[in-house]
């Protein structure tokens, strides 16, 4: 590996011009995931790379190699971004790699978004009992509103004091779950990190498909990469360890919304607890910005933290 490659490509930003797109940039290594890169990915992809390069350069300093996180909330484009990003430091001489941080949960998809839903009616039953608005009749009414999965909707609630109940101590159990290790491995992931920074050459990266078979491992090739770029919701975490440089991509939960809203297939919306676990997830996201290097609004604009922070009271 070329120890100073990352640092030839800092030097080398004066005359940098974007490269060229084309359809055979390597993307993220999530199963099944297709990446389709738009004007505004390229874009941003854009914006971060000369503000990134010199902070990369900086990390590598020693050991030649550096790890980037792009991380932000649902549709802020974190897998375009992340590609992109990458392949622009493979064209200036620095070897990339995308990882992406959906492998890393510890359960699979359909099975995780059934532990999310009986950790939410669990801790809001619970709660009902504490608050004593827990009967055979508001029992029997909650589990019509189950069968219909209607149960974290907030308008349900309006004039049932019991429901209120139930939905504010649901969410704070969910809070406790989601972006936690309880959801995410990050000891895994933090251990990969910590194997490619010390200089490993061939490292055994966990992958995961739709299905409880479909779980192995992939041995990758580092020998010749620089920069790790990790893309992944959960990539600032503070419970996830080794990362020098943390890029936010942000959206407004309206934004964000609006997005989902835009290519919802089939006309349908997102559920109301859908809704409440993005919501939950900027939170975590939001917890967590101050640590970010690098933060971009959904228009790609570069903001400084107080910036974000104005922009989201805005939206709150």
């Amino acid at each position: 590996m070329d120890k100073n490659a990352v640092s030839r490509a800092a030097a080398a930003l004066p005359q940098w011009e974007p490269p060229a797109i084309t359809g055979g940039i390597p993307q993220g290594d999530m199963p099944g995931d297709r990446v389709e890169i738009r004007q505004e990915h390229i874009d941003k992809a854009n914006t971060i790379y000369p503000l990134l390069v010199p902070m990369a350069a900086e990390a590598a300093r020693q050991t030649g190699r550096a790890v980037v996180a792009v991380c932000g909330g649902s549709g802020v484009g974190k897998s375009e971004t992340a590609s992109l990003l990458s392949h622009y430091f493979r064209s200036a001489g620095a070897g990339a790699y995308t990882l992406s941080g959906d492998n890393y949960p510890r359960r699979i998809p359909v099975y995780n978004d059934a532990e999310r839903v009986r950790i939410f009616r669990v801790g809001g039953m619970r709660g009902m009992l504490r608050a004593g608005v827990y009967s055979d009749e508001t029992g029997a009414r909650l589990r019509s509103l189950w069968a219909a999965e209607t149960d974290a909707d907030p308008r349900e609630a309006a004039g049932k004091e019991w429901l209120k109940v139930y939905q504010a101590e649901g969410r704070k159990a969910l809070a406790r779950y989601l972006g936690t290790p309880s959801e995410q491995d990050y000891d895994e992931l933090t251990a990969v990190i910590a194997a490619f920074k010390g200089g490993c050459r061939m490292l055994p990266l966990k992958r995961m498909g739709r299905t409880e078979d479909e779980r192995w491992y992939d041995t990758v090739d580092f020998s010749q990469i620089n920069v790790l770029v990790i893309e992944w919701t959960h990539g600032n975490s503070d419970y996830l360890e080794g990362v020098d440089i943390p890029v936010l991509l942000n959206s407004t939960p309206e934004e964000t919304r609006a997005h989902r809203r835009a290519r919802a297939r089939d006309g349908k919306t997102d559920s109301p607890f859908t809704t409440m676990v993005l919501e939950i997830e900027q939170q975590e996201l939001d917890h967590c910005a101050h640590k970010a290097k690098i933060i971009l609004s959904k228009s790609g604009s570069v903001l400084t933290y107080d910036q974000y922070r104005s922009m989201m009271r805005q939206e709150g």
